[in-house]
């Protein structure tokens, strides 16, 4: 399991064990960050997995693809750290992955 702690807009915290092979996106609809809503179920169609990946962890967690790139461009606030949450797979590397939830998700 690897930890992720998610962050909300509100400060407040949940941190959830998720199995390696999940991906953030879908652990967090399973286990009830509601503010991340994942509408397409994650096949990359939308942008309501929006999250800021923390600093130290953007290296592990890679770069958006070009089609993730485009799908960001219909999120809310987008920044540098902004990922879909649905393109980044758990693995153990990421154990104690930090990623805050924008305000809203477009």
């Amino acid at each position: 399991m690897a930890e992720v702690r998610f962050i909300a807009d509100d400060g407040s915290e949940t941190v959830l064990d998720v199995q390696p092979g999940n991906t953030l996106m879908m652990a967090a609809v399973f286990d009830g960050i509601t503010a991340i809503e994942g509408v397409c179920g994650g096949c990359l169609s939308c942008a309501t997995c929006h999250v800021y990946v923390d600093e130290p962890w953007r290296e592990k967690t890679g770069k958006p693809s070009d089609m993730e790139e485009d799908m960001l461009d219909f999120a809310f606030d987008v920044r540098e750290e902004s990922r879909l949450s649905c393109q980044i797979r758990v693995t153990a590397d990421i154990d104690g992955l930090v990623v805050r939830v924008p305000a809203k998700q477009f």
